[in-house]
């Protein structure tokens, strides 16, 4: 198996508490963006005391997952149940899986636009959450 793997987000699942289950279509051959969230120093140029040293200022992030998926305008599982997962306080527990069987985990929430493209039956889903996305397999 080659040290490196590139791919497809093959499923994105939300299990949330009081809505239910939930599962989205990555779009294929289409990039998406993780950021497993954690701590992170920031980069600025101007973080130096008079003399020279360095200032590290540290500062927690979430983790986020952001990218596109196809919308069904039929089932109204992204038109309907995107919006309530954004407007729900709750944290769901979301699942990525990637084509090489690697699957990610955390609690969180839909964020940002839910804007549809009905042209190309796609949104672009971004999904931010508590703590860091763990890596389970």
């Amino acid at each position: 198996m080659p040290k490196y793997i590139g791919g497809d987000i093959i499923e994105i699942t939300c299990n949330h508490p009081s809505l239910g289950e939930f599962r989205f279509q990555a779009k294929s051959n289409e990039s998406f963006t993780l950021d497993p969230g954690g701590l992170r120093s920031n980069d600025d140029a101007n973080l130096v005391t008079g003399s020279g040293s360095m200032i590290d200022q540290v500062n927690r992030v979430r983790w986020s997952m952001e990218g596109p998926i196809a919308v069904d305008v039929d089932s109204g599982n992204e038109l309907d149940g995107l919006p309530d997962l954004a407007e729900s306080s709750d944290l769901g527990t979301w699942t990525i899986t990637h084509i090489s069987g690697v699957i990610w985990t955390g609690l969180g929430k839909v964020v940002g636009d839910l804007n549809t493209d009905t042209n190309n039956a796609q949104m672009t889903l971004k999904v931010a959450g508590s703590g860091k996305l763990q890596k389970i397999s």
